[in-house]
C-alpha cells in the first residue's frame, strides 16, 4: 500500500509548494506576509512599485521569474508524476 501512495504525495507536495509560493508573494506584496526587510519575491515586487514609472523592470523581471520558478515546480511535479505513477508505467 505504502509505494502506491508515495508517488501520489510527492506529486502533490510539489503542487502545494507551488502555490505556497504564489501565496507567499501575493500576501508579501500586500504587506500582510513576511516582514519587508526578508527577501521574497513578493517583498521585492512591492518595492519596485514605487519606481515602476521610471524603470517597470523592477516589477516586471520578479514577476516574471516567480512566473517560471511556479511553472517549474509544476513541471517537476507533472514530471515525477509520469515517472513514478505505476498505472502510467504499465500503459507505457
Amino acid at each position: 500500500v505504502l509505494p502506491n501512495t508515495l508517488a501520489p504525495l510527492i506529486v502533490q507536495s510539489t503542487y502545494v509548494c507551488a502555490s505556497a509560493m504564489l501565496i507567499e508573494a501575493g500576501l508579501s506584496f500586500l504587506g500582510a506576509g513576511v516582514p519587508p526587510e526578508v527577501p521574497s519575491w513578493g517583498n521585492i515586487i512591492a518595492q519596485g512599485r514605487n519606481f515602476f514609472q521610471i524603470a517597470p523592470w523592477t516589477i516586471l523581471i520578479p514577476g516574471a521569474f516567480l512566473a517560471i520558478t511556479v511553472l517549474a515546480v509544476n513541471l517537476l511535479g507533472d514530471g515525477l508524476r509520469d515517472r513514478l505513477d505505476p498505472r502510467l508505467a504499465r500503459r507505457l
